[in-house]
């Protein structure tokens, strides 16, 4: 299906987490260990917030990441606290610019890895349930993107995991009303420019990978010879979709059915349930 990248915290070149990691986004678009499909070559996109700017830049291309030479430049040149950076394989929808995700409304950028099972045949219900304001933003032809759009319509701006626990339970509803048992996979994040949730789903409890970063001061403690760990906030976090590294004690799996908020101080990790609509 797809990988993804969330980071949160001190202020780093995108370079930095995209290409350098020695198991980097750019190097799990050509041989992803945990993903369906081995290579993610269906389209890129990168999407970040600069310090006096409430809306995140958003570029999106429908080549292989690996080999784009806009991103390798931007990567080498933009810094951001905040970005989001996904690479494709489409699950059946056309390879179009409009596909590739992040997606972006306002000052909300979402991401998914996964499906729809059955999509075809509840596709039209579930765009008849965005709010009649929304569907105008609507450029693609993803249910990733309709996912996002039906939790905009169901307040993702004041309850983000409420908004998304309705959105799932539309998606069950109308998967068991057209006899599909088990409709939804995701893996989804989704940010403000504040912070940012992470939901980790599937209606047979057997989803996707998603993987979250350890605590700073916890892994200086484990590794007091990484010279760069004292040069990032204790607040800095990653979600990934397969971690960036082996380095011991650095990534923790998210549990089935859950889902957590990076946020200033506390972050949240909690249980997850599509809620009926």
């Amino acid at each position: 299906m797809c990988r993804w990248l969330a980071y949160s915290g001190t202020p780093v070149l995108l370079d930095d987490v995209l290409y350098r990691p020695e198991h980097s986004l750019i190097d799990q678009s050509l041989h992803a260990r945990m993903g369906v499909e081995t290579t993610n070559g269906d389209g890129f996109g990168v999407g970040w917030y600069a310090w006096h700017l409430r809306t995140p830049a958003v570029i999106r291309d429908t080549g292989p990441a690996w080999s784009n030479r806009n991103l390798r430049e931007i990567a080498d040149h933009v810094r951001s606290s905040l970005f989001f950076a996904h690479v494709r394989a489409s699950t059946g929808t056309a390879v179009q610019q409009t596909n590739c995700h992040p997606f972006r409304h306002g000052r909300w950028m979402w991401m998914h890895n996964g499906a729809i099972t059955g999509y075809s045949a509840m596709r039209r219900d579930l765009m008849m349930s965005i709010a009649p304001e929304l569907f105008p933003s609507l450029e693609g032809t993803t249910d990733s993107e309709v996912m996002f759009h039906v939790a905009l319509t169901f307040g993702l701006d004041t309850d983000p995991p409420g908004a998304v626990a309705r959105m799932a339970g539309l998606v069950e509803r109308l998967g068991h009303e057209n006899g599909v048992p088990e409709p939804l996979q995701m893996t989804i994040a989704v940010t403000d420019g504040e912070r940012v949730w992470f939901f980790r789903y599937s209606s047979g409890g057997a989803s996707r990978s998603l993987y979250y970063s350890s605590r700073v001061e916890d892994v200086r403690a484990l590794h007091p010879d990484l010279a760069f760990l004292n040069h990032i906030s204790d607040e800095t976090r990653l979600v990934v979709s397969e971690p960036l590294g082996d380095l011991p004690g650095v990534w923790n799996t998210v549990p089935e059915n859950s889902y957590g908020v990076v946020q200033p101080g506390r972050d949240l990790l909690r249980h997850f349930e599509p809620e009926p609509v």
